[in-house]
Order: C-alpha cells, then structure tokens, then sequence
C-alpha cells in the first residue's frame, strides 16, 4: 500500500527511508497519519506529565519525541541523519541542542528572563535546530507546555487550533516563527497565549 501526503506549508517532507520507517501499516492518507500521531501524542503528552525529571536533558528531550511518536515511527527519538528544508546541519544537532539547553538552564536558574518568554524561545530553537525527522514543532511546542509549568505558568494554547493542517492559526504561527528568526520574538510569545 502506498501513501499520499499532503504537506502543509512549512511542513517537512519526509524522505523515502524514512516513509518506510512507519509502523502502522493501514494508513494510506495524510488525514489518517495525523489521526493516529495524535493519539499518540496523547499518550506522550501523558508520559511527560507524570514525570519529575529533569527536562532540560537531551536524554529527556528524546524520550519525550519517542513518546510521542513511538506507535507511529520507528525512528522516533532517534535526531535525523539527512539535512532538511530547514533545521541546523544535522550534523551538528547534539552541540546545538547542548548549546540550546545550557542557555535555557542559565535563564531558569537567574530568572534573566520572564518565564512564559523562556519557554517560547526553547521552543523557536528547537524548531530552528529541527532535531527529529519529523514532530518537530508538535514536540517543541510541548517541550514549551512543560517548561511552562514548571516555571509555575499555565500551558500555551497556541492559537486554540490545531497546527498540523493548513489553516489560519498555521499561517498566524508559520509567521510568528519566522519573526522570531528575525530577531523579534514577541509576535511568538503572543501567539502562544493566543
């Protein structure tokens, strides 16, 4: 059986080996594929709720992708192994991300910048670094959720929509990403607490 994605804008497309990598063997669709990488982001989301550990951990970050993508991918948690549309060379994923979370932990820990702005500039640079060969945004922005709260904040709504199909919201955040590439992140911080 063959399956027919249609990639919103700004979606990464995945590459043949790693189409092949998929578990479930009835989804032919790109609707059907959301469906059931939703249901497992549930059970992810879940998962990261129940934890105490320290999230700013590169161990963390890829057992929250696995998680997340675990039923549907068999590269889940795995940093790809082929450059993208976008996302740091992936060569150099491990230092950028090393880099990313020391720079998060020293803004935690001297409060050098408001909590809910923390969260969203791990979340921008988790997006720019594109670590996994998909998921990305979907596990930035919860990585941000779960910054959030234990910064004592409430979760982001992200535009009260859904980000994977092309919509208005997807649009608005597709935006707010790339303002945020310029320099300016509060159009970011706003939509998250749209």
């Amino acid at each position: 059986m063959s399956m027919r994605l249609d990639y919103p804008p700004g979606a990464t497309p995945l590459d043949a080996d790693e189409l092949s990598s998929l578990i479930p063997a009835h989804i032919t669709t790109q609707g059907e594929l959301n469906d059931w990488e939703q249901l497992n982001i549930v059970q992810g989301d879940g998962w990261a709720r129940r934890q105490r550990k320290n999230i700013l951990d590169e161990g963390f970050l890829r057992q929250l992708h696995k998680q997340m993508f675990g039923q549907t991918w068999r590269w889940a948690g795995a940093f790809r192994k082929s450059d993208k549309n976008i996302g740091v060379d992936w060569l150099t994923i491990g230092v950028e991300l090393k880099k990313l979370l020391d720079d998060v932990h020293h803004q935690v820990t001297h409060g050098s910048l408001a909590p809910d702005e923390i969260a969203v500039r791990l979340h921008h640079r988790l997006v720019a670094i594109h670590p996994f060969p998909n998921g990305n945004g979907r596990h930035a922005r919860l990585m941000a959720d779960l910054l959030a709260q234990r910064l004592g904040q409430s979760r982001f709504s992200w535009g009260s929509r859904s980000l994977v199909d092309a919509s208005d919201a997807r649009q608005r955040y597709i935006a707010a990403l790339q303002a945020a590439d310029a320099g300016n992140i509060a159009p970011l911080i706003a939509f998250a607490r749209s």
